[in-house]
């Protein structure tokens, strides 16, 4: 009886090495696999969101930046300019209007609200200025105005 248990003991100790181990290399393998991946290349003459979370801890994609060479929204459905699957993110969240040369943000109607600099924006335009920083669901933006 002793043996019987002993035997059933040591195959599950090592079915947890080996459960262990797979942890491990699937930690390495994201670790590489998000480490190597730059986004989208930024040219200098348009301004652009900077991501300033770590995109490691967030369970869906996003790139580094978001080039603004136009009028763009922002949302959870494909059929925003920026499409982030945040799940904090409404379908149709913000949205960013370049009028002479001047960069807006709005919001558009979301749940959860779209902050600039901390403070709550509403839907009529916001005027960004260099070092922004923008909050959408659990998004943290700095705007960067170009870099020319």
């Amino acid at each position: 009886m002793f043996e019987l248990i002993s035997t059933i003991l040591k195959y599950i100790f090592i079915v947890i090495i080996y459960y262990f181990i797979y942890g491990i290399i699937r930690l390495i393998y994201l670790d590489i696999s998000t480490t190597s991946y730059t986004g989208k290349k930024i040219s200098g003459k348009y301004p652009y969101l900077k991501l300033i979370n770590q995109r490691e801890k967030l369970k869906f994609k996003v790139d580094e930046s978001y080039v603004l060479d136009g009028d763009k929204t922002i949302g959870r459905t494909p059929k925003n300019e920026i499409f982030i699957q945040d799940p904090f993110l409404s379908g149709e969240h913000a949205g960013i209007a370049i009028d002479h040369g001047i960069c807006y943000i709005f919001d558009m109607g979301s749940k959860n609200g779209t902050f600039v600099n901390d403070e709550k924006i509403s839907k009529k335009r916001h005027e960004l200025t260099n070092g922004d920083a923008i909050h959408l669901g659990q998004l943290n933006f700095l705007y960067v105005e170009s870099m020319e």
